[in-house]
């Protein structure tokens, strides 16, 4: 009897300590890991790119972050809701992560209240298609305490993967107000001359907006300098040793470059003497330094692409004809994972070469802009000469490749002058680093994006193209620090049911195919009945054959008409079978799992307890 109560004694002591030590456990977990957690989510959705952690920890003075989101006009969205979520819980962490510098606060501006005007006073867009037909906010505003803004207008739920970048920038952007700098080293008259009136070119308008631009002297490389935010160079010609020498250095000392090369540059100012449709000047490349990067251009070749091929004009009395050499890129030929170019819409370039990687290189080359399948490359003398563009229609065979226009290039470059022994010379860099290449200078011309209407006097300049987008979006990436530009776009939290997709997707093409054989047979039948029919004016009577085809089209239209229900029927048949064996499993196999296990794990304790009594 003294045993059992000692037993129970040692019990209820063994408890009483294991509860104390929880409770210990909870209080000293909410005072010492307060803010740790653990993303378990397969792509790491909920964690922080190390490039957002670089930036929050070295914010210089606390910001304040407005989310506005009009939670009574979206009970009826829910995708909606739910990416609200997704955006919060991103804010939330970020807070966590900035110790102090960062606060957050969530406002519903109702219709006509002063969140309503405090949000469109910041800049963000009201959307409609709201519940009641009120509009719908849901953006981001960002305040510093000397009072500046910037903001976020709408977070779009089809830019999810570029969430985290879009919010970092803001964060960025805020914490260093004054503008990039941006230097250019230009053969091309882009700025303008003031000398004889000519105006810059209308993307220069655009960078002088958003940039501090400096116009750099080719033939002066101690301009190129770590000062620099990133440095631009539109179509090279003619750089003395000293000039690439400074270029090189710039990109092994981590500086940020963007280059414009071009097999037959058509804005080319031509020396004096040159006849029209010469070659001088009109291409450009940067041979030693390509091969020291990695990567292949051919300043020979221009690229042709039939299916992207636009139409131009050749006089006030012809009729367009489609220039193989003049193309249009529509979304689908944009890396829509880019953020540079995530939401543009087309590119027009003119005689546009391409890049490809060396062999035996560590670098990479991620397309920006690429061709379709149905391009080729040709002669650079070839278009020149052509003064039709129907004569390039002649022994046109596509490779079946697409072709690179625009790209990133990443890797540890190596110098392409590793004999000079200079003051601060790099033979190879330290850390990776990236390049971005364009092999068109022309999309940068007023023509190929740009309308000029007369209005009053002057010239209004209308975007048809997204050329200029184009253009800013590169040097707006590339003048983030090394931080923002580490951030990649990520996954969506929007977890689709592939199997269901999966059977969807077959029984729609099951469904097409029978659709598709069901007009065909509609149409033949109706040429047929065409034939059969009497000449316009006679009144002749059907005969019996014509009626019999008749009767058996319709009753063959209608047993197709059949099988494609009974494939819709099989379809949903399928996705409710999938359901169900879902639902099976999570609401009766697992529990049973569990309990299962319990009842083995609670017999073998008996069995055991059972073992030592009778010891």
């Amino acid at each position: 009897m003294a045993r059992l109560v000692r037993r129970s004694f040692l019990l209820r002591l063994s408890l009483l300590a294991i509860a104390t030590v929880f409770v210990a456990l909870v209080m000293a977990s909410s005072l010492w890991v307060r803010g740790a957690r653990i993303d378990l989510t397969s792509d790491h959705l909920y964690s922080l790119s190390p490039g957002t952690r670089q930036i929050l920890a070295h914010l210089h003075k606390p910001l304040d972050l407005t989310l506005y989101f009009s939670h009574h006009a979206t009970r009826d969205l829910p995708q909606l809701r739910s990416y609200e979520q997704r955006v919060r819980e991103l804010l939330q962490e970020m807070v966590t992560r900035a110790q102090g510098r960062l606060h957050l606060s969530v406002v519903d501006p109702v219709p006509y209240s002063d969140d309503e005007d405090r949000a469109l006073g910041a800049g963000l867009t009201a959307m409609p298609g709201g519940s009641n037909g009120e509009r719908v906010f849901f953006g981001l505003a960002g305040r510093t305490s000397d009072g500046r803004t910037l903001s976020i207008p709408f977070f779009d739920p089809g830019q999810e993967s570029f969430l985290e970048y879009n919010v970092a920038r803001l964060i960025y952007e805020l914490d260093a107000p004054r503008k990039p700098v941006v230097g250019i080293v230009s053969t091309l008259p882009i700025d303008g001359n003031p000398v004889d009136g000519t105006p810059p070119w209308a993307v220069m308008r655009q960078l002088h907006q958003l940039f501090k631009v400096q116009m750099l002297d080719p033939d002066n490389p101690t301009l190129i300098t770590s000062r620099l935010d990133v440095l631009m160079l539109v179509h090279p010609r003619g750089l003395s040793e000293d000039e690439r020498y400074a270029i090189d250095q710039y990109v092994m000392h981590g500086g940020h470059l963007v280059v414009y090369v071009d097999p037959d540059a058509e804005m080319a100012t031509l020396p004096t003497g040159t006849l029209p449709g010469g070659e001088s000047g009109t291409s450009s490349d940067l041979p030693l330094l390509f091969k020291a990067w990695g990567v292949v251009y051919r300043p020979d070749l221009v690229l042709l692409d039939r299916t992207l091929a636009m139409s131009i004009s050749l006089g006030d009395n012809t009729s367009p004809v489609r220039d193989f050499a003049v193309l249009g890129l529509g979304s689908q030929d944009l890396n829509h994972d880019d953020v540079i170019t995530a939401s543009l819409q087309n590119i027009d370039v003119s005689t546009s070469g391409y890049f490809e990687l060396a062999r035996n290189t560590d670098s990479r080359l991620v397309p920006l802009l690429q061709s379709s399948g149905e391009a080729m490359p040709t002669p650079k003398k070839r278009v020149r000469d052509a003064s039709d563009p129907t004569q390039l229609y002649t022994d046109y065979k596509p490779t079946g490749e697409h072709y690179v226009i625009a790209a990133r290039l990443r890797g540890q470059f190596r110098s392409a002058f590793p004999g000079r022994n200079d003051p601060g010379h790099i033979a190879r860099m330290t850390r990776p680093g990236q390049i971005i290449l364009v092999a068109d200078t022309d999309l940068l011309s007023n023509r190929l994006w740009v309308r000029r209407t007369p209005f009053l006097g002057e010239y209004l300049l209308s975007a048809f193209a997204n050329n200029g987008d184009f253009a800013a979006n590169i040097l707006d990436n590339l003048a983030g620090t090394s931080a923002l530009l580490s951030i990649r776009g990520r996954a969506i939290s929007q977890r689709p049911f592939t199997r269901v997709q999966a059977l969807r997707r077959a029984a729609d093409a099951k469904f097409r195919s029978r659709e598709e054989e069901l007009q065909d047979e509609l149409a033949a039948t109706e040429q047929e009945l065409t034939r059969l029919q009497p000449e316009k004016g006679k009144a002749v009577t059907p005969d019996a054959r014509i009626k019999q085809q008749l009767q058996a089209t319709l009753r063959r239209k209608l047993a197709i008409r059949r099988q494609l229900r009974d494939v819709q029927h099989q379809l949903d048949a399928e996705i409710d079978m999938l359901g169900n064996r879902i639902k099976l499993i999570d609401i009766l196999l697992m529990p049973f799992l569990v309990m299962l296990f319990g009842l083995l794990y609670g017999w073998a304790r008996v069995r055991r307890s059972g073992k030592r009594d009778a010891t």
